[in-house]
């Protein structure tokens, strides 16, 4: 079982065995107490009581596993890894591989694979569905010969899609018209992470020698514009020189608003440059609402003051509620390469930004150890999880917080605080009035305790009838007669 911490929100080791990082982490829709996560080079993470505890496994296929993991899941529930290939006698990283469980990720088949050309590398794949036909989406990046300095050889942004949940994929195209070198650096073409649109478009922005640029299909990727579209200047390049970390990556993430929000149809995409200082890299995004035709000025999403570094950043947005969620390793509280991690909420499309920071303690990075490239997070009906990785004594850990999403969106101050006494009952720590009529569910938004009532006692306010819960993490709803308001409470 994995070990926990305490900080804001709980913070959950994963798991520290063979060094992961590059973690990728998706919520199941259909029971949000089932999370799926990979990290390099094969593990599978599974936990099945909302991140409170997790099971580690070793992924396998005849095609190889070597790392850059991508989880997602269809609209029929089922999940999929996909992965960069390691072929028994053959080439290094010469296809994408998919696999797709259809148990909530207990098990997986064998999978298939796409991308194949020859000798050349297949690098950096991310995936996305469609929802309204289920198909599968996935862009990455072709080396004509990884880490060449021959000028002849390229780098360019790929495609192919499944429509029979990843049996079978389309032969990969080039979706770009500006090419990258091969040094797997800031002119390389790197960062493609698709989105979908509302009418099922497929939109992707990636970086490259032209800086942060966008591409759009409206026909399934059969075809594509002409000209990618510069969405802003990636200052410094994606290749970032952060003090103690091997390599750090600030390359876009694409997505899009599928919610029915006010801001439907908007198109995000976030990335970590060096706009404001060599010595202070920050987090930014940028928005279309016109289908990627033009683009918002860039918006820093970190809100300190201080210039000092914010780096490895993702994005995900919650389409239950349109609410954008951002996780990013961060500096602003330490003179030194000491790092804490911060995650950040948008409710308004980007207008304006809180931030909590999840991380339990800080950590220093040590050069020598290649920390990964990217953080992750995932967001569904208010269940938040990001993930990281963290250093110590040399030795990389992957971790998640269970977020109290409702101690962020709504006012600190009035965000109900909760505890568990020793008779395993629920305790309301805030100063509420007796007789409030207190409602539970779970992550699925199930109700389990309905109308039990407040009573006063040493520590706070109990909930009567709490102690009958099975362990696990509960939504707390109470009415105080001028409003509603909500929290977390987790038994253990």
């Amino acid at each position: 079982m994995a070990g926990t911490s305490f900080s804001q929100h709980r913070v959950v080791e994963l798991s520290r065995t063979k060094n992961p990082n590059e973690i990728s982490v998706y919520i199941d829709e259909d029971d949000p107490k089932n999370l799926l996560a990979g990290a390099n080079i094969y593990s599978l993470y599974r936990s099945e009581d909302g991140g409170l505890t997790w099971k580690r496994k070793e992924q396998s296929s005849t095609y190889g596993v070597w790392g850059d993991p991508v989880i997602i899941q269809d609209t029929t529930g089922s999940f999929y890894h996909f992965h960069l290939s390691r072929v028994p006698n053959g080439n290094w990283i010469d296809r994408i591989v998919c696999q797709r469980s259809d148990d909530g990720g207990e098990t997986f088949n064998d999978g298939a694979f796409f991308g194949l050309n020859g000798t050349k590398a297949q690098d950096k794949p991310w995936a996305a569905v469609n929802p309204t036909n289920n198909e599968i989406y996935v862009t990455w990046t072709q080396f004509d010969k990884y880490d060449s300095d021959d000028p002849a050889d390229r780098s360019n942004i790929m495609f192919s899609k499944s429509a029979d949940r990843g049996e079978t994929w389309s032969e990969a195209i080039k979706i770009n018209q500006v090419d990258g070198d091969c040094l797997d650096d800031d002119n390389t073409v790197e960062g493609a992470v698709p989105a979908v649109g509302p009418d099922g478009q497929i939109y992707v922005a990636w970086s490259g020698p032209n800086g942060l640029v966008f591409n759009q299909s409206s026909d399934g990727g059969g075809t594509w514009r002409e000209n990618e579209i510069q969405i802003a200047e990636h200052v410094g390049g994606w290749n970032i020189q952060i003090p103690g970390i091997y390599r750090a990556n600030g390359m876009p993430i694409t997505k899009c608003d599928l919610s029915e929000g006010p801001n439907h149809g908007t198109i995000y995409v976030n990335w970590a440059d060096q706009r404001n200082g060599t010595e202070n890299t920050d987090i930014f995004l940028a928005k279309s609402r016109d289908d990627g035709v033009t683009w918002s000025e860039p918006t820093r999403v970190n809100q300190d003051s201080t210039d000092r570094h914010q780096f490895f950043t993702w994005m995900d947005i919650d389409q239950t509620t349109g609410n954008l969620w951002f996780v990013y390793h961060d500096r602003r509280n330490h003179p030194d390469s000491a790092t804490d991690v911060y995650m950040a909420v948008s409710e308004d499309g980007g207008q304006s930004f809180k931030e909590a920071k999840i991380s339990e303690s800080p950590f220093y990075p040590d050069s020598t150890v290649f920390f990964g490239d990217y953080n992750n997070i995932a967001a569904h009906g208010n269940v938040v999880r990001p993930v990281w990785t963290r250093l110590d004594d040399k030795k990389l850990s992957v971790r998640t917080a269970i977020v109290d999403a409702f101690s962020i969106l709504d006012n600190p101050e009035e965000a109900i605080e909760t505890s568990t006494n020793d008779k395993g009952e629920l305790v309301v720590l805030n100063a509420l009035k007796n007789g409030c009529d207190v409602n539970l569910y779970d992550l699925s938004g199930n109700a389990v305790l309905a109308n039990a009532k407040i009573k006063n006692s040493d520590k706070g306010f109990r909930v009567s009838k709490s102690s009958d819960l099975e362990k696990g993490i509960y939504i707390v709803e109470i009415e105080t007669g001028e409003n509603i308001k909500k929290g977390q409470w987790i038994k253990l």
